[in-house]
């Protein structure tokens, strides 16, 4: 799924309570801060860059290593999003948890979607992780308070 495939506003709306603004780019215009390059997301400082044509898993995966990172790292933000292993599995699960509340997404076409996209987990899918192999994760989400005990997402930014 693409950016342009959902409802007018929708992420930026999603996004909004974390203080991070969407940034819609022209279609054949260059991205700005994406670490992949076109069509994949761009993020700097607490602007997330799309086009019409960027993976709407790409969007929701830069939002999440904003939300994800310390205040320090999103001081100085710029393209590299960084972090380490357990922030990165912290932000697959939180992107797939965003994924059920855009309409149109959910979080079986997001499973789907990274797989596609070529993340790879130990038991060969996003599904199966999410599902079988995700508790450090989600540990580590809720040690940030970034998700509560049902898995609901907090609507704060990681602290430190």
């Amino acid at each position: 799924m693409v950016c342009r495939e959902l409802p007018e506003h929708a992420l930026q709306k999603l996004l909004a309570p974390w203080g991070l603004t969407v940034v819609e780019v022209a279609p054949d215009a260059p991205l700005p801060g994406s670490f992949w390059g076109d069509p994949e997301a761009g993020l700097i400082a607490d602007k997330l860059y799309v086009r019409p044509e960027t993976p709407v898993q790409s969007a929701l995966h830069e939002a999440c290593h904003y939300i994800c990172m310390d205040a320090t790292r999103r001081a100085r933000l710029h393209t590299d999003a960084g972090g380490g292993y357990d922030e990165e599995n912290g932000v697959c699960y939180l992107q797939i948890l965003l994924a059920d509340e855009l309409p149109g997404m959910g979080r079986a076409r997001m499973l789907a979607d990274m797989d596609r996209w070529g993340y790879s987990f130990r038991l060969g899918s996003a599904r199966a992780w999410f599902e079988q192999d995700a508790e450090d994760a989600r540990q580590w989400l809720r040690e940030h308070d970034l998700i509560d005990a049902r898995d609901r997402p907090t609507r704060r930014l990681r602290t430190a």
